[in-house]
């Protein structure tokens, strides 16, 4: 029996409900014990922009997106502009039929670029300018057309429940675009309705309306033809739960013991913040610490030395931020690298420079993030795979901070954070709390900073009995106090860096890095390029092509002799990333001293497909490949 593979695809404008929409979708498909890997993309607009949201469906084990759309619903004219070329042959697409007439000219929204590409494509098959041109290609390529007057759904609707107020519900489109997508693949309506009430939980009465509108659009669906795709359920995987993209590192802080997070707003980064806000009143488990006091400040600045501050009073702390407000926390992660402070910085990457793509992909600031801070002071800089992942990781990330009392900056990004997809269940009881040398009391004379054996002198935290300390952003002694002496500038400053040693001596190699088996032909990457290219890797192997993966998560310090050993065998490395510069392979290069065979990047602002990867590494097995691949497919 062949196994699933199917991709919807919702659009819409922005503010139009696509998210509830996919969400909604999603709940129903993991219910009825599919796998999902689901992507939303979004401009840098509350409302009006184009929005949309893929979902990818599998009863295997899949982690990205593919190229191709099965099913592919929309509610407005642009979203059909611009996917339409997407739905693979024998794929369907269900639109509103009020839109044949609408020419690219009445889309105010469609950028220039992007309407000067299509209009040379209309042109070239001789088609017009109109949403009626781009389904009669669509149709001729094979794909099945399910015209529907939206509102004429809401006016029957109106009818039929003796409630004048749904024909002006617009907003409901897309509860009945997600009711006539699942009616025409056949899913059980009774997940649907429980989805419903599942995203509408704390609203009864819309809850109620979406239902009836869902009901009569799943059976409206029925009119249909018969479309050759169906989801009828499968056999759920045990243990398996839906999770947004946040959901690993907010979680993560709650069980790692993390009671205080500062923040200043910024995508993608305030989702993690806005979670932990609210589910600050947690119940005491296991004997670990009460809740997290989460605190909105006036800039990035602010929140770096408010979490600071606390880390010295012995609380875990952290904070979360994008690039631009990263920029912002420079100076202060320098202070805290010279008081030995330990904190968590986790930094969900966008696409710069400067403001850049504000809700978009990228994994541009490895470099900034390795190089932050004026001087030399050592910090770990940390990155996760996948939502999964990324939970164990935050609280691997504060016992790294607290066992070698120095900064961490834990590297996420908005692939990941705009992510919906299923995976194994978290368990808390993985994630072990390690303070380090934290005192609970003094005795004698107390030094904060004392030479030590390791490099790492005990701490103590603010109000304890005669554990007082001082703190500059200047040289110290081992008290604290301000010294300029040279012999105690070069000791203070060998025991500090000292432990970038340590930590590559204490962190197991598993947390390092993660072999995926290397061959003639490896992989070296880091983030959220792990899924995709794991899904490439797959594919590969069933053309009989073996490809290796090394998954780099321990950027700094850089596991220089692990990852040499494991690459020893290999011929040709290929460098996979989300940034122009290839920024892990020339810290690779400058380790390693080996140079990259090929790269492949992607820095349009989306995310890699696995067919994109895919492609590009069967290209270089045979030969036919530029030394530098770019990508650049999604709309």
């Amino acid at each position: 029996m062949s196994s699933v593979d199917f991709t919807w695809l919702i659009g819409g404008p922005q503010g139009s409900g696509v998210e509830s929409g996919a969400n909604i979708f999603s709940k129903v498909c993991a219910e009825m014990g599919y796998q999902i890997f689901g992507k939303r993309e979004f401009y840098s607009n509350i409302k009006g922009e184009h929005s949309y949201f893929t979902v990818r469906v599998s009863d295997q084990q899949i982690r990205s997106n593919v190229n191709d759309v099965t099913l592919m619903v929309s509610f407005d004219a642009e979203t059909i502009f611009r996917h339409f070329n997407e739905v693979s042959s024998n794929g369907g697409i269900i639109y509103d039929s009020e839109l044949e007439d609408v020419n690219t000219e009445g889309v105010r929204s469609l950028d220039s670029p992007f309407k000067e590409r299509l209009h040379k494509y209309l042109e070239s098959k001789n088609k017009p300018f109109t949403i009626g041109g781009v389904l009669e290609i669509a149709k001729e390529k094979g794909v099945n057309l399910y015209p529907v007057s939206f509102k004429k759904i809401l006016e029957n609707l109106a009818q039929e429940t003796d409630n004048p107020k749904l024909r002006s519900l617009i907003r409901m489109y897309n509860v009945i675009g997600v009711s006539l997508s699942l009616g025409l693949i056949k899913m059980p309506s009774d997940s649907l309705f429980r989805s419903i009430d599942t995203i509408f939980s704390k609203k009864r009465q819309i809850a109620e309306i979406n239902k009836q509108a869902a009901n009569y659009s799943y059976n409206y669906a029925s009119k249909f033809e018969n479309f050759d795709h169906s989801l009828t359920g499968t056999t759920k995987e045990p243990h398996t739960i839906l999770v947004q993209g946040h959901y690993g590192t907010s979680i993560g802080k709650m069980v790692a013991g993390c009671r205080f997070q500062s923040y200043y707003p910024i995508t993608p980064a305030s989702d993690e913040s806005d979670y932990l806000e609210s589910h600050q009143i947690l119940e005491v488990q296991n004997n670990r610490p009460g809740s997290t006091a989460v605190i909105q400040t006036e800039d990035e600045i602010s929140a770096i030395g408010m979490m600071i501050g606390a880390a010295l009073t012995g609380t875990r702390s952290s904070t979360s931020t994008s690039g631009p407000g990263f920029a912002l926390m420079t100076e202060a992660i320098g202070w805290a690298g010279i008081n030995e402070v330990p904190i968590v910085i986790t930094l969900y990457q966008r696409s710069g420079p400067s403001t850049g793509l504000p809700t978009r992909h990228g994994q541009d600031d490895l470099l900034f993030a390795v190089h932050a801070g004026a001087g030399d002071f050592p910090k770990i800089v940390y990155a996760s795979g996948d939502i999964e992942e990324s939970f164990y990781d935050t609280g691997r990330c504060f016992n790294y901070a607290d066992v070698f009392q120095i900064p961490v900056i834990h590297m996420m990004d908005k692939f990941l954070s705009s992510s919906v997809v299923t995976c194994k269940r978290f368990d808390p009881n993985k994630i072990t709390i390690d303070r380090g040398k934290l005192l609970d009391k003094v005795e004698g004379e107390y030094k904060r900073f004392a030479f030590t054996d390791d490099g790492i002198s005990p701490r103590s935290r603010l109000g304890l009995d005669n554990g007082i300390f001082w703190n500059t952003g200047d040289e110290s002694d081992e008290y604290g106090h301000i010294s300029e002496d040279p012999v105690e500038r070069i000791k203070m400053m060998d025991k500090r860096m000292s432990r970038l040693d340590l930590a590559l001596k204490r962190i197991p190699d598993e947390e390092q890095v993660i072999s995926f088996g290397a061959h003639k032909h490896t992989i070296i990457s880091w983030g959220s390029t792990k899924g995709p290219i794991l899904d490439a890797i797959s594919m590969l192997k069933k053309e009989g092509i073996d490809m290796g993966f090394i998954q780099i998560k321990l950027i700094h310090p850089f596991p220089t002799d692990l990852v040499k050993s494991l690459l020893k065998d290999t011929k040709i490395i290929i460098d996979i990333e989300a940034n122009h510069s290839g920024q892990l392979g020339q810290i690779f290069k400058q380790n390693v001293l080996k140079d990259i065979n090929y790269s492949i990047l992607k820095y349009s602002g989306r995310g890699m497909t696995s067919t994109e990867i895919f492609d590009s590494l069967k290209k270089i097995v045979e030969n036919k490949a530029d030394k530098r691949e770019v990508l650049s497919h999604g709309a």
